[in-house]
């Protein structure tokens, strides 16, 4: 008979309840230990039949399931084990997500529910689902193993993560966002940020239908983007920027050329005629570096209509405004910020960022003629994000950037479920660029921006 069949579940008769839940405990550990050998023991015969490609997944995953079932069969009757089906097919799932997948937070990679997933060391993961953080279950073996599944994440993409260099962004194969850092940077061991990539893009009905934005909204800032003003989508992390500037780009006409330019490419645009570039890191040697300011430039030789930068965090910056303030009409980015004055306020930093002895005013007048449009979003308390200012860019007051909402978040209160109850109203001003509109043959009647 085998260990784990000879394993009881029941406490001896006579015991009291303090001796049958100690010896609970030692019959689970005693099943734990048993299925914790199996595995090792079939993945040591695995990486043995097909080679150590196995630990990287670099194999046909049905060739690789037939070959866990297989080798998983043979161990079982060789170690005359007595296993119930269930257990079986748990240590073959199991084993098929550590070597195809992500090991044990693959099933939440697979859950369409959940938008992030968080690895906070070997024994502490968390998930966000429906905008709300909660702590599962889910627990690796040692750090060793966290560091296993961030090393089979990075590899194929060419990045590394070691000691000399101990933190690293990178990507899954279905675009999902990844960020990894490792000690001695993280004093609590591998920790894993996994920002989940939709396979279906989010479209304007499903940010209506979210709560996002309104109709209307949505309507306004369609006219915006095909009367090629130039938008900044603003807002903190995780307010849905991103998702934005996807539903924004979707709306440029089919018949332009579009250049997106990313660290990570994430933007789905459903048109043609899209050029995707990507930053590089630098490689082992601290060479080959290739930043988004360099592709901002480079992109200006490649006769873009409209320019999508997925982020603006430094020097780009400054480059990204003197696109738009040369010809490249129409042009999207996002910037991390807490309020539409704020995103200006971090526009001249990154401009200062990029080395260039420039007077704050004359980096003020750039972004006054560059700019038209602010759309700043928020993650609220209740997990919602919505966009809660839509910002004109007028000009300059002296040495001040004037800005006046046109549309703006107004909440009326918190209901029962603890969500925030409100929608994003007109401020009754209609602003100067309605006149573009006109010229681009929108047709756009001022009702939409007074109240009814």
């Amino acid at each position: 008979m085998g260990l784990l069949d000879r394993v009881k579940t029941n406490a001896p008769g006579h015991g009291g309840a303090t001796a049958e839940s100690e010896h609970e405990k030692q019959t689970r550990r005693k099943k734990d230990s048993a299925m914790a050998a199996l595995r090792t023991q079939v993945h040591e015969r695995l990486v043995e039949e097909l080679g150590e490609d196995i630990l990287f997944g670099e194999v046909r995953e049905d060739k690789t399931l037939k070959a866990i079932a297989s080798v998983v069969e043979g161990v079982v009757e060789e170690n005359g084990m007595v296993m119930h089906r269930s257990e079986r097919e748990r240590v073959i799932e199991e084993l098929s997500h550590e070597i195809l997948g992500l090991g044990p937070i693959e099933p939440l990679i697979r859950d369409p529910e959940i938008n992030e997933v968080m690895v906070n060391g070997p024994f502490s993961v968390y998930v966000e689902r429906n905008g709300r953080i909660e702590k599962t279950n889910i627990r690796f073996k040692d750090k060793t193993h966290v560091l296993r599944i961030i090393e089979k994440i990075v590899s194929p993409l060419g990045r590394r993560i070691d000691e000399a260099s101990p933190m690293v962004d990178a990507r899954l194969k279905d675009g999902s966002r990844v960020n990894a850092i490792i000690p001695p940077l993280s004093l609590t061991g591998p920790c894993l940020t996994i920002r989940k990539f939709s396979k279906d893009p989010m479209q304007v009905d499903d940010l209506i239908a979210f709560g996002t934005i309104s109709r209307e909204i949505a309507t306004f800032l369609e006219s915006c983007v095909k009367a090629r003003l130039n938008i900044i989508v603003s807002g903190g992390t995780g307010s849905g920027k991103t998702t934005t500037l996807n539903v924004l780009s979707s709306f440029i006409p089919t018949d332009e050329r579009i250049v997106t330019i990313e660290d990570a490419a994430e933007l789905q645009l459903r048109q043609d005629h899209v050029i995707i570039l990507e930053s590089r890191p630098p490689n082992v040697e601290g060479k080959g570096h290739i930043s988004i300011r360099d592709l901002v430039r480079n992109c200006l030789r490649m006769r873009p209509d409209r320019i999508v930068v997925g982020e603006v965090r430094g020097g780009e910056a400054l480059d990204m405004l003197q696109a738009m303030n040369t010809g490249h009409d129409g042009s999207i980015t996002t910037a991390h910020s807490n309020t539409p004055r704020d995103t200006l306020a971090r526009i001249e930093t990154m401009v200062l960022m990029a080395g260039m002895d420039l007077p704050l005013r004359a980096i003020r007048e750039q972004i006054c003629s560059a700019l038209d449009l602010v759309v700043h979003q928020e993650r609220l308390k209740d997990g919602t994000r919505r966009i809660t200012h839509i910002t004109e860019v007028l000009g300059m007051e002296n040495t001040i950037i004037t800005l006046q909402d046109i549309f703006k978040f107004e909440s009326q209160g918190i209901d029962e479920d603890g969500r925030y109850i409100g929608k994003i109203k007109p401020t009754g001003i209609v602003p100067q660029f309605v006149e573009r509109f006109k010229a681009a043959g929108i047709k756009m009647p001022l009702s939409v921006f007074c109240e009814v």
